[in-house]
């Protein structure tokens, strides 16, 4: 979409001709040209992190491997989205998510619906090269309706920045460095003894796997709901963005 009073860059993607205003990334000109560039953490409406790596392009004239999310469009730059190189980069980070906690779908609510597992089946992982860490980590199931499943979080912190920037709770954050890293509620007290959650569920809304779920609902029901809540949702999120857009 191209935003008034900015400049409009040209450049390519993958050898096809495109433009967007200076102010786009290259994942947003990519979804307008139908283009399509995996991720766990983008989601329209909700500021970029670039946390799961997954969106990686190759720019001419660089040497890095750049995260579309974050990367801003720039006049005559060629993009490549789907180089060999970058598959087998994209495989490696998934087996790495696989690797890190205990996703095992058989035994999960979210089998089925969830965006981790299509996205292995999507490009083709078969295996995980790398050896199973499996920490032990805790589920909580304090809260009334929600619970938090540790060992299916990838800390893509969509259900971070959902809470912060479209409810305006702040509940959720990020403790520890590494892959001892955790999302917490509020200074790491438990889910249910939260003073700041307002239990709207959009955490479990946005959530990517099955880390956030509502309790006593099974896969077929949560399919249902989350395909209707979602196709309310995203809209929502991104009229919020274009408005902070047109005001900043």
């Amino acid at each position: 979409m191209v935003t008034p009073g900015k400049k409009v860059k040209t450049f390519t993607i993958d050898g096809k001709d495109v433009s967007g205003t200076e102010d786009q990334t290259v994942i947003e000109v990519c979804r307008e040209n139908n283009i399509e560039i995996p991720t766990l953490c983008h989601l329209d409406g909700l500021t970029e992190v670039g946390a799961c790596r997954l969106c990686l392009v190759e720019i001419k004239g660089s040497n890095k491997l750049l995260p579309a999310c974050v990367t801003k469009v720039a006049e005559g730059m060629e993009v490549l989205t789907a180089s060999d190189r970058l598959k087998n980069y994209r495989i490696k980070i998934l087996e790495l998510f696989f690797s890190e906690r205990n996703h095992i779908c058989s035994v999960c609510v979210s089998n089925g619906i969830c965006e981790l597992q299509n996205l292995g089946q999507k490009l083709g992982m078969t295996h995980v090269h790398y050896p199973y860490l499996f920490p032990k980590v805790n589920v909580d199931a304090s809260h009334e309706r929600f619970v938090l499943d540790h060992n299916r979080c990838i800390l893509c912190t969509r259900c971070v920045r959902v809470c912060d920037e479209i409810e305006g709770a702040h509940t959720w954050d990020i403790m520890g460095r590494g892959i001892e890293s955790m999302v917490i509620t509020d200074l790491n007290k438990p889910w249910g003894d939260s003073d700041s959650c307002t239990s709207c569920g959009k955490c479990i809304a946005v959530c990517p796997t099955g880390a956030l779920v509502e309790k006593y609902k099974n896969a077929v029901d949560k399919t249902s709901k989350y395909k209707k809540d979602k196709l309310k949702f995203l809209p929502y999120l991104t009229t919020m963005r274009e408005v902070k857009n047109e005001q900043s």
